[in-house]
């Protein structure tokens, strides 16, 4: 008989305060001036000194144990197959909903990795490129699901990080225009061997397997050597969308090469009611079905608070 008294609950994941967090960087510290931070902050999304050394710069300092894990790998292995093969580029996944703030993750983290022992080459490539353009989706009748998995050129994606895990020295993968809301056509990031690649968006840690197709399957995340969801209460992330809706109105949108200049002209009030129909629509049901769960697939979660500065962070046991 199973004594359940003093059961203990399990999990695959260790949950760390922020307090006990930002005492396992090391002590380690990268010069930062306050001019990077402010070219890695993203809109209307806060982002401070105390926040790089608290939550980064451990963040960073355990990465690069995994870096130099992967290091004396492939150093070993290419001693047991008496060869010398060249490194391949330790891939980290980086997904959570919109607005929940990985770009800025992704971006600190560049900046963060780049700056440790040996200043590896970091390069930052981001899903949105990937996406179908909007003349494909406009044809598929699909426009209004931009960032669902079908809006995606997931073959396009995999072959890319195929490319990049099979040693190829140049890989071109797409840009995307926030501003014209479409891929830029005929242009292409070019990624050239780095030490580290991060791949960022919404759709990294998803797997799909609807369709009749029996045969192998192969997924984004098979290619991470390491992968962070950023995590969000719903009602934040909400807010979040508004208030970065309200920013944009007030400066891309007054663009006229904008997508979005329809909306230049609308007051606050008209504002927050098409954020909040376009995040109820398309958004939430997103985030609900395909981007959540998502979030234990990843090696760790980042959970912020309601002021966007992560609160804890729960990272899988092993």
């Amino acid at each position: 008989m199973v004594n359940t008294e003093n059961s203990v609950t399990y999990s695959p994941f260790r949950h760390i305060s922020r307090a006990e967090w930002k005492e396992l960087n090391g002590h380690l510290s990268y010069p930062i001036a306050d001019t990077d931070i402010h070219k890695l902050n993203a809109l209307n999304e806060p982002l401070t000194m105390q926040e790089i050394e608290d939550v980064y710069f451990p963040l960073s300092h355990l990465l690069q144990i995994h870096v130099d894990c992967y290091r004396q790998l492939h150093q070993n292995a290419n001693s047991f197959f008496n060869n010398n093969t060249k490194r391949l580029p330790f891939i980290i996944g980086i997904a959570g909903s919109v607005a929940a703030g990985k770009s800025t993750t992704a971006r600190v983290l560049q900046k963060v990795l780049s700056l440790s022992p040996g200043n590896p080459k970091v390069d930052l490539v981001t899903t949105d490129g990937f996406l179908h353009s909007n003349q494909y989706l406009e044809a598929k009748g699909i426009l209004n699901r931009k960032g669902f998995p079908e809006s995606y050129d997931t073959k396009r994606l995999l072959g890319f990080l195929s490319d990049i895990k099979s040693g190829k020295e140049l890989v071109g993968a797409p840009i995307y225009s926030h501003l014209v809301y479409d891929i830029i056509p005929d242009e292409l990031q070019w990624v050239a061997q780095p030490d580290i690649l991060i791949v960022e968006g919404i759709n990294v840690l998803q797997v799909n397997v609807k369709g009749k197709y029996n045969g192998p399957r192969v997924f984004v995340s098979d290619f991470f050597d390491y992968s962070i969801y950023v995590d969000a209460d719903p009602a934040n992330l909400l807010e979040w969308y508004i208030q970065r809706f309200e920013w944009l109105r007030k400066t891309a949108f007054q663009k006229p090469e904008s997508y979005f200049h329809r909306f230049a002209d609308f007051n606050e009030e008209q504002s927050i009611a098409m954020a909040t129909s376009i995040w109820e629509e398309i958004n939430k049901p997103n985030l609900i079905k395909n981007i959540l769960p998502t979030r234990f697939r990843a090696d760790l979660i980042l959970e912020k608070g309601s002021h966007h500065f992560v609160k804890s962070v729960k990272i899988r046991k092993g």
